[in-house]
């Protein structure tokens, strides 16, 4: 199916809607400005430590609202939740100790972090964010439950605790009862996205674009198909959206044969045209399809319906699928190679790869990942890595894809260090059909060009 890495906005925030990328986004700069306020309030008065403490806070809003818009959320949050916490707990000790004129009230803003947490967690399942969360819930309870106090205790003006008090209460249950609004948002969003997928599957709202891959001349030599939905409902919505919701469903088996078939059938067209007949094309294979009892002989079936040559049909696995059973992975690899089928590894270099699985695995084709192409002009490891990978793969009688190549220069330095197929913005975006195909016969007309030469 459709990777979500291959949509480079959200490359770091797959399963995340955009309302809750905006919503994270904003919440920091809240939290961000909760900081600065009272930063301004303890230095006003006098209390330099705590105004430390409280632009640390400030600081940690803004560090997380720049890993958002820098499309690493994910470690942005789990990052922010445990710095924020050990502020949180640390004033609720020092600071915030509960007085006759006063009660502790700091401490709230651990079930808001909680809060935030379990919304994280409903997007990706991590133990960490467990871990996170049940560290806020312990330590609500007892910061609550006890007059605990450090031997750091900051002693403050009746009045002062007594805003913050009022303040703080107030903060923290607003930023709570956002939470909670945005989990049920959310919940309701996923509800009607799953109730959207399936009426999208029966009234075949899906489709197939093509991006093309190429040789060392610029000509194209295949494509890889890449899922899209176009909703009448939603619009054109993200593979980073409704794939993962897609997967918990269990639809991607069926949404997976549906993209086989439609593969196959394009297959067959092309094979009857004398500029398309040297095409290939790669089909993604998610895991749950894979893993199913009869999936060889669904292909062996689907090629036989088509009439699409196996030999141009390359299937594309990722590496986290080598974690599951790879005894089973390999015998079925095994049958698909039989049937005349190439075998690709995709991103690879991004899970769980080793050269003991290169040598075990009946692959065909190593793809190498989008990021290490991108790192291979900008330093000399990078460089080195896929110099090494592009080796290795000859070595073991592989071809070597690089994808994700977007500039001259990383066409040239991947050239130079023996790659000879490549995929990437450089060549073309994915296409519809019809563009693709009217491509080719505009490129059978003309020479193709050498970029190899041209980079340099």
């Amino acid at each position: 199916m459709a990777n979500p890495k291959r949509q480079p906005a959200m490359a770091h925030t797959s399963q995340y809607s955009t309302r809750m990328v905006v919503a994270y986004k904003y919440g920091s700069l809240v939290i961000a400005g909760i900081g600065l306020v009272w930063a301004v309030v303890f230095a006003a008065i006098g209390s330099w430590w705590m105004a430390a403490i409280e632009t640390t806070a400030f600081a940690i809003g803004i560090a997380i609202h720049l890993l958002i818009l820098r499309n690493h959320l994910t470690f942005g949050i789990l990052a922010g939740q445990a710095a924020l916490m050990v502020i949180i707990i640390f004033v609720g000790l020092s600071l915030d100790v509960p007085t006759a004129e006063a009660p502790r009230v700091s401490h709230i803003y651990l079930l808001a972090l909680a809060a935030m947490g379990y919304l994280n967690y409903q997007r990706e399942k991590s133990h960490t964010q467990l871990a996170l969360i049940g560290l806020c819930l312990l330590s609500f309870i007892a910061l609550a439950s006890a007059p605990l106090a450090t031997q750091f205790m900051v002693p403050m003006p009746d009045m002062v605790r007594s805003i913050g008090s009022w303040a703080n209460t107030i903060m923290a249950t607003t930023i709570l009862v956002f939470c909670i609004h945005a989990m049920q948002a959310e919940f309701v969003r996923r509800d009607t996205l799953s109730q959207d997928l399936v009426t999208a599957l029966w009234n075949d709202e899906f489709d197939l674009v093509y991006q093309p891959q190429v040789d060392l001349s610029q000509s194209t030599i295949g494509a890889e198909a890449l899922l899209r939905w176009n909703s009448p409902k939603r619009g054109v919505v993200s593979p980073v959206e409704f794939i993962p919701q897609a997967e918990k469903l269990g639809l991607m088996v069926a949404i997976g044969s549906w993209v086989l078939e439609k593969g196959c059938c394009t297959l067959a067209e092309w094979s009857k045209h004398p500029d398309f007949r040297h095409l290939s094309l790669s089909i993604n294979v998610s895991a749950s399809q894979l893993m199913q009892e009869d999936f060889e002989e669904l292909v062996r079936e689907t090629l036989d319906k088509t009439g699409a040559n196996p030999q141009r049909l390359i299937l594309e696995l990722t590496e986290s699928m080598l974690v599951t059973d790879m005894e089973l992975v390999i015998a079925k690899l095994d049958r698909l190679h039989e049937l005349g089928i190439t075998n690709a590894l995709d991103d690879f270099g991004t899970g769980f790869s080793s050269l003991s699985y290169l040598r075990r695995l009946p692959i065909q084709q190593i793809k190498i990942d989008k990021s290490f192409v991108q790192d291979s002009v900008s330093s000399e490891r990078g460089a080195s890595f896929v110099k090494n990978v592009v080796h290795i793969g000859h070595d073991l009688g592989h071809n070597v894809l690089a994808e994700g190549v977007e500039t001259r220069e990383q066409h040239t330095l991947l050239a130079l260090v023996g790659s000879l197929q490549f995929q990437g913005y450089l060549y073309g975006r994915p296409m519809a059909l019809a563009d693709f195909e009217r491509r080719m016969e505009n490129e059978a007309k003309r020479p193709a060009p050498n970029l190899v030469r041209a980079g340099r």
